[in-house]
């Protein structure tokens, strides 16, 4: 029985096989229900996430002066070494805090007793002073580079070197004058710095070493009204050269204890940035003179903003005529849209600063004053209090109450 069924199936399936079915020969199936398998559902494919741009700080402060009274009031007796880091203390916070931090020499370096005017020289250890408070680059192409001859130029870059600072402006043979620009990492954004200045104070620059210091005025020794175009532009294709996002051209120019520009001035930025600067950073004054935004216009026809500071006046000195106590830290907030590659100025704002002046005449005590920061703690001293208003009425005035950024926080 079982092998005649067995064979009856196989009929069947050879009979289904041939094109017959169940109903031709009479038979019936039962129903079975046929599964149905859901279709792969398709999902989107995910838009990228984009990067977020880049931002930085730069910090920039005005003219580091070593007149006779400053480093008088730096010697330390008791250890028998010149100590500058207690008058500019109050400012460390903001300067060590930036990504990067820059400032102007005014004055060569030497391993004796510091000089005063005219001829200006700082205890070496003002460069360590300086490093120890957060800065990373020396503008040493000023009026006083010269004041202690070639010389002291090659001594000043050489203990610049030791303590570990960056330097623009001067040069010690043609070969570093040839590649005087300096490349930083500005907090993940690279700035390229390059360093001018209109004169010598009369000192004309050695003819055994014409690249020693650039001078961008071709009448340096006299009217110093013409300026070399051609030596600017050199400038600005060498920083071009090594490919940066940004260029800072760092430059000592304009009329002493005036707080407007002036035309020449004026021109010079106008020149610089229609050549590929994007940041102008200005000094000589030893007042503050105006800042603020500028559009900068790419060869290709595209725009970004830039930036010019025509003088932020004396970091620390001793002068004490009208303004010469007022200054400021400048914060420049700095950008790099990492989709587009467009690096630019994206703000800024400063810190009223004072020079403070105390103690007896022949010996006085300096010490720069975080102005906002002081008032806030209580001020005793109704003088200092009135100075110190004073002083943030003066930055309010030229450089732009809005951009205070002790009314910030």
């Amino acid at each position: 029985m079982f092998r005649r069924y067995t064979a009856l199936v196989l009929c069947l399936i050879l009979l289904t096989g041939c094109g017959v079915d169940g109903r031709t020969l009479g038979i019936s199936f039962p129903h079975l229900p046929v599964e149905e398998v859901p279709l792969p559902t398709l999902q989107p494919t995910p838009e990228p996430t984009p990067t977020p741009p880049t931002t930085a700080t730069l910090v920039v402060c005005g003219d580091a002066m070593a007149h006779s009274y400053i480093s008088n009031d730096a010697w330390d007796e008791e250890r028998g070494v010149y100590d500058y880091t207690h008058i500019m203390a109050q400012a460390k916070p903001y300067v060590s805090g930036a990504d990067y931090a820059v400032v102007n020499l005014e004055t060569p370096l030497t391993d004796g007793k510091p000089t005063g005017y005219p001829r200006f020289s700082a205890a070496d250890s003002m460069a360590y002073d300086l490093k120890d408070l957060g800065f990373d680059l020396c503008l040493t192409a000023n009026n006083h580079a010269l004041d202690k001859g070639y010389s002291g130029l090659v001594r000043t870059l050489d203990v610049l070197d030791e303590a570990g600072l960056a330097h623009v402006g001067t040069s010690r043979s043609p070969e570093e004058g040839q590649a005087n620009a300096v490349l930083a990492d500005v907090g993940g954004i690279s700035v390229a710095f390059v360093g001018y200045t209109y004169g010598t104070n009369g000192l004309p620059i050695p003819e055994a070493h014409p690249e020693c210091i650039n001078v961008y005025n071709r009448d340096y020794l006299t009217r110093l009204a013409d300026p070399d175009y051609d030596k600017l532009l050199a400038g600005l294709e060498q920083a071009k050269a090594l490919e940066p996002d940004l260029i800072a051209v760092m430059i000592h120019w304009g009329i002493e204890y005036k707080t407007q520009q002036n035309h020449f001035q004026e021109e010079v930025a106008d020149f610089l940035f229609a050549n590929g600067a994007d940041l102008v950073l200005g000094g000589h004054s030893h007042v503050l003179q105006p800042m603020g935004m500028r559009t900068v216009t790419a060869p290709d026809g595209g725009e970004r903003q830039g930036f010019l500071s025509y003088s932020l006046g004396n970091f620390f000195s001793a002068q004490i005529d009208q303004y010469t106590d007022a200054t400021a830290v400048l914060q420049i907030e700095l950008t790099r849209d990492n989709e587009t590659g467009l690096a630019q100025v994206a703000g800024y704002s400063y810190v009223p600063m004072f020079m403070s002046r105390q103690g007896e005449r022949r010996h006085p005590r300096f010490e720069l004053i975080d102005a906002h920061a002081a008032l806030a703690a209580g001020v005793e001293d109704e003088s200092l209090a009135g100075k110190l208003e004073e002083c943030i009425q003066t930055c309010h005035a030229i450089l732009g109450e809005e951009f205070d950024a002790g009314l910030r926080t």
